[in-house]
This record gives structure tokens, C-alpha cells and sequence, in this order.
């Protein structure tokens, strides 16, 4: 079966300014080393690298209020929303090297705005071990790469949850999660009151793949722009150690394959964000590596023809 996808733009976001653990900011490059822009040219994708965005240096200091950097953080995501706006406006699809997985904030909010402008359907795929839901008030470390989904539901200091000029930029109800198994304890309550729709690895583990990612990606039509959000600690560390938060158990290479292959037989992926690669942590660039293989299959890879 052939697909047709639209033109890529891609760009690097090098910080790790939400991080608790310094290296993601070499994520990028690593990706790009790994060749990914040549992957997808492979493929017949139109695909062009426009470099990367600049934004502050990380000042490594500790928490104020609940946040570290919060200041830093703005900056950073004004400036993905701002490059993830312009790639939307120009026709094409932007795919964000990050960088932590913080900038997701600055990637959906544009998102988010482009389908509120052209009258379409947002759904959210999250993939990640975290479920990236704390606030100030019950975040252990202050990190803001644990805070991007509340902040995108309106929950959080009202610098992030406004990039965009909508609050919330997203409802929980359009935001599926996949491969969650590490959740803080009061984070517990906050998405269980928030009705966040998350197939955890138990999830995974009693129902298979296939089911998993037949619920989460239900209900969309020719309307929905997808986007996914894809932080490679949702694969577990034994394939992908280059990650500064690894958590035993996740997903193998055969599932995450699935998933990919699924989401590129839906036909309806529209942005796409590749997070937290840590080469500072890695063996030999094998996580970019794998998030290469990955983002392939993506874009239509698969070992045979289907219809």
C-alpha cells in the first residue's frame, strides 16, 4: 500500500532546560547523526532540516516557587511555538528534535492553535513512561519535563499554560497516553481527577498492543490532525538506555514498531515530537539509533505491502 505524506520540516531544539539530569540538549545532533532527515528522504518524504532554535542557557539551579527555570522554560517554548507555527502556516508537517520533553508545551500549543484556526479535530498521542502531570504544588523535584501535559490543560504557572492564546490549550479528553508506569503519588490523584485517558504497561501487558492502540487512536476521521508526542523512555532502558529518567518495563522493540505501524496506517499523523534522547547517557548513539528505526516506521515502513 502506498502513502503519501506531507512535506516535513524539521528542527532542533538543543536544552535541557526542564531536565533533572544535564545531556538532553545533545539530542538533536545525536538524532541527526543517526541520520534522521535522510531516513525519511529515503522514504520519498519531502523533507528539509531548518536548524535548530536558540533560547537561554540552562543555569543548573534548584527550584523557585516549585520550578526550576521557569524563565528559561518560557523562552524555549515561545520559540518552538513560534518555529512550529511557522512550519504550520507554510503547508508542511514539523517534527521537534528535542531537547527535554518540556518543549512540548511550546510544539502542542502551536498544534493546538493551527486546529482551532482551520476547524479541525486535535488528538494527542503521548508516548512516555511519564505522565508528565505534576504541578508546583506536588512535584518532588521542580523539574518542568514532569509538568507539560497539565501545563497544556490550563494547570501550571501562567506563563506556559498561555503560550499559545488559549487556555487550556488542550482538554485531557483529547490526549491519550501510552506506556505509562511511573507516576508520582499525588500525580496519581491529579489524573485520576482530570480523567486522563492512559493504557499503563498493565494495560499493555493484559490486553496486547493491538488493542491498546485500536482505543487510543478510536474515534478519529478524515478531520483529526494526530500528533504525537514520542519520549524514547516509553521503550524500555534494556533497548534504550540513552534517556536521563530510564524506568524498567517498558515497551519492547516489536511493540513499539506496532505502535508506530498503527498510528502509520490511521493516516492521520500531522506533528511529531522525538524527545529526551540523552546521547551523555547512551552506548554508542543506539537510542537515536532506535528512534530513527522508529520514526521510519512511522512514515510507512513495514515488512510488507498492506492493504
Amino acid at each position: 500500500m502506498s502513502r503519501s505524506f506531507p512535506p516535513v520540516s524539521i528542527f532542533g531544539v538543543p536544552t535541557d532546560i526542564g531536565a533533572g539530569r544535564r545531556g538532553a540538549s545533545m539530542g538533536p545532533e545525536a538524532l541527526r547523526v543517526a541520520h534522521f532527515g535522510e531516513a525519511l528522504a529515503q522514504r520519498g518524504v519531502d523533507v528539509v532540516d531548518i536548524g535548530d532554535v536558540s533560547g537561554p542557557k540552562n543555569p543548573w539551579l534548584g527550584p523557585v516557587d516549585g520550578y526550576r527555570h521557569l524563565a528559561q522554560v518560557v523562552a524555549w517554548n515561545d520559540a518552538v511555538f513560534e518555529a512550529s507555527s511557522s512550519i504550520l502556516r507554510a503547508g508542511r508537517m514539523p517534527i521537534m528534535l528535542g531537547g527535554d520533553h518540556c518543549l512540548a508545551v511550546g510544539s502542542i500549543a502551536a498544534v493546538a492553535a493551527h486546529c482551532r484556526a482551520a476547524g479541525r479535530k486535535l488528538r494527542v498521542l503521548w508516548l512516555d513512561a511519564h505522565t508528565d502531570f505534576n504541578t508546583s504544588r506536588i512535584t518532588p523535584s521542580g523539574n518542568l519535563h514532569g509538568m507539560p501535559v497539565a501545563c497544556l490543560c490550563g494547570i501550571g504557572p501562567e506563563a506556559l499554560t498561555r503560550i499559545g492564546g488559549h487556555v487550556p490549550a488542550l482538554l485531557p479528553s483529547q490526549i491519550r497516553q501510552v506506556g505509562i508506569r511511573s507516576v508520582d503519588q499525588d500525580e496519581k490523584r491529579l489524573v485520576k481527577e482530570h480523567a486522563l485517558d492512559i493504557y499503563d504497561m498493565r494495560f499493555i501487558d493484559e490486553a496486547g498492543m493491538k488493542r491498546t492502540m485500536e482505543q487510543a487512536l478510536h474515534g478519529m476521521d478524515d478531520n483529526t490532525h494526530l500528533h504525537v508526542s514520542f519520549d524514547v523512555d516509553v521503550v524500555d532502558p534494556s533497548i534504550a538506555p540513552g534517556t536521563g529518567t530510564p524506568i524498567p518495563g517498558g515497551i519492547d522493540y516489536r511493540e513499539a514498531q506496532l505502535v508506530m505501524e498503527m498510528i502509520a496506517d490511521s493516516g492521520r499523523l500531522g506533528s511529531l515530537d522525538v524527545v529526551e534522547v540523552n546521547p551523555a547517557l547512551d552506548d554508542k548513539n543506539i537510542t537515536a539509533e532506535l528512534a530513527v528505526d522508529l520514526v521510519e516506521s512511522l512514515f510507512g515502513k513495514s515488512t510488507l505491502m498492506r492493504d
